[in-house]
């Protein structure tokens, strides 16, 4: 069973205190449960991350000020890299670890006992936990470089070590193709409806969905070492072929049920909330509307759907990124994004489509042209906000725009989408920057430090397991949002 008592993220350990002279049975509620089902672990564990990937809340992601989708209004602290003051790495941290793994440790511990999976389904039951787990890792990592790993969630361990970026990153790609060797798809995952990313209680609803998401974090984690491991992505790449997304309606994603606390956290931040923190960047704006970048004169068909007009303007007008605003003088987040039941994203189709796009330019023989899948992920991406096909299109048809003609490298082009279609997946989108290095971002003049390419680690790291921080933080070359990670080297 999941237990909530935290003392930061290391400090996985838990007190207790019993009285010892007393029979077994003295304060023992005999109809309270004894230990938790699986799903509802799972169930848990899957808001937690999505919610963490896509959350606007400045307190624990503020990604979107980082790639400058968004500006602060009236305080601009966390656009400008202030992570400490409201303990950013730590909330982000915290809530992968102890909110997400734990309990996808929990649920591992409980499936082959839990008499609410039926025994033909927990093999893939089991691996369903797996390629969450996976996820919450490689996105520690591509956060941190080098985490507790094989020392974390050990109750009896307040202090695990840190274990080496690289090494964990290869075993998390290992343990994945041993999870997508497993998952049966004649069978159920198992969690049927109590599954909140890919519900349903046949195979066609659920495995096969949970395996096309496992193959597109294979290709998508290939990606992530391509500059340092070409050989092995490319090998990684090429397995997944025919075995991916084809469409936005096989995206993963978990959409909220519109009843709070189970609405998505967008509109949690921006409705529920009563308050107005946000506007557009003048650097993402501009670039939809086509006044700035490689695709100057067009203007992009999701600029409706990504923001509102400016209320005293009625034009789209985007605010001065690390600065405060004056909140209806520039255009503010869209209505869509304001949904109870927007789903938050782990992996869009459009997204799959660009991957494989790039997947295609480095060598990788994953069929299809490069041109080919950028025009399907660009035109996924429009078509996943609203859009249509014929709006697709024209975009496309655009010079400046199609990919024969479009200005830069593949990394730029590619790149330069990938950072327009990922506008709800911030985490996702930060990871993709850092990758391609485009598009080209700066930290404005009052920044604390330059555009951070790592989070630096929590502070109670430092205090409760000093030792095991120290070593890390050496080892990846000082704990500084500076620092690359091990795969960042271009």
């Amino acid at each position: 069973m999941k237990k909530t008592i935290l003392l930061g993220l290391s400090a996985l350990g838990l007190t207790t205190s019993c009285v010892s002279n007393f029979g077994n049975g003295y304060n023992v509620d005999p109809k309270s449960a004894t230990s938790a089902l699986s799903y509802g672990l799972v169930s848990n564990a899957e808001r937690s991350l999505v919610r963490t990937v896509v959350s606007a809340n400045v307190n624990t992601n503020p990604l979107r000020f980082y790639v400058q989708y968004w500006a602060a209004t009236d305080y601009p602290a966390e656009s400008r890299y202030d992570l400490n003051t409201r303990a950013i790495p730590t909330a982000f941290w915290n809530a992968l670890y102890r909110d997400c793994l734990r309990d996808l440790r929990e649920a591992k511990a409980t499936i082959p006992t839990d008499v609410t999976v039926a025994d033909a389904n927990k093999t893939n039951a089991l691996q369903v936990v797996e390629v969450l787990e996976i996820y919450t890792w490689a996105t520690l990592v591509e956060t941190f470089g080098n985490i507790p790993y094989t020392d974390a969630l050990n109750f009896s361990n307040s202090r695990p070590k840190y274990d080496d970026q690289t090494v964990i990153y290869n075993d998390l790609i290992a343990r994945l193709d041993v999870a997508i060797g497993k998952f049966n798809t004649s069978l159920p995952s198992g969690f049927g409806s109590n599954d909140l990313i890919n519900p349903g209680t046949t195979a066609a609803a659920t495995t096969a969905q949970w395996l096309k998401f496992a193959n597109a974090l294979k290709l998508r984690m290939a990606l992530v070492i391509a500059d340092v491991n070409p050989t092995k992505a490319k090998a990684m790449a090429e397995a997944t072929v025919g075995k991916l997304p084809t469409s936005n309606a096989e995206a993963t994603d978990l959409t909220f049920n519109g009843t709070f606390p189970n609405t998505n956290p967008l509109y949690e931040d921006l409705v529920r909330s009563g308050r107005a923190d946000f506007v557009g960047a003048s650097f993402f704006v501009n670039r939809l509307k086509g006044t700035a970048g490689p695709t100057t004169g067009v203007v992009d068909p999701r600029l409706d759907d990504y923001f509102t007009t400016a209320t005293n303007t009625s034009t789209y007008v985007g605010g001065v990124y690390g600065s405060t605003n004056v909140l209806d003088d520039f255009s503010q987040p869209g209505t869509k994004l304001r949904a109870q039941t927007l789903p938050g994203v782990l992996m869009s189709y459009a997204q799959v489509e660009l991957m494989l796009a790039e997947a295609v330019e480095r060598g990788f023989a994953v069929t299809g042209t490069a041109a080919s899948h950028y025009n399907a992920g660009v035109t996924a991406s429009i078509t996943e906000w609203g859009g249509t096909a014929a709006e697709a299109n024209t975009y496309l048809a655009q010079p400046s725009v199609a990919y024969a003609t479009a200005a830069g490298t593949y990394k730029q082009k590619i790149g330069y989408q990938y950072w327009l279609a990922l506008y709800n997946q911030p985490t996702e989108s930060w990871t993709q920057w850092r990758r391609l290095d485009y598009p080209q971002l700066t930290a404005p003049t009052t920044a604390f430090s330059a555009l951070p390419v790592r989070f630096v680690y929590p502070v109670s790291e430092q205090n409760i397991n000093g030792e095991n921080y120290t070593q890390a933080a050496a080892a990846i070359g000082g704990d500084l949002v500076t620092t690359k990670l091990f795969w960042d080297k271009l």
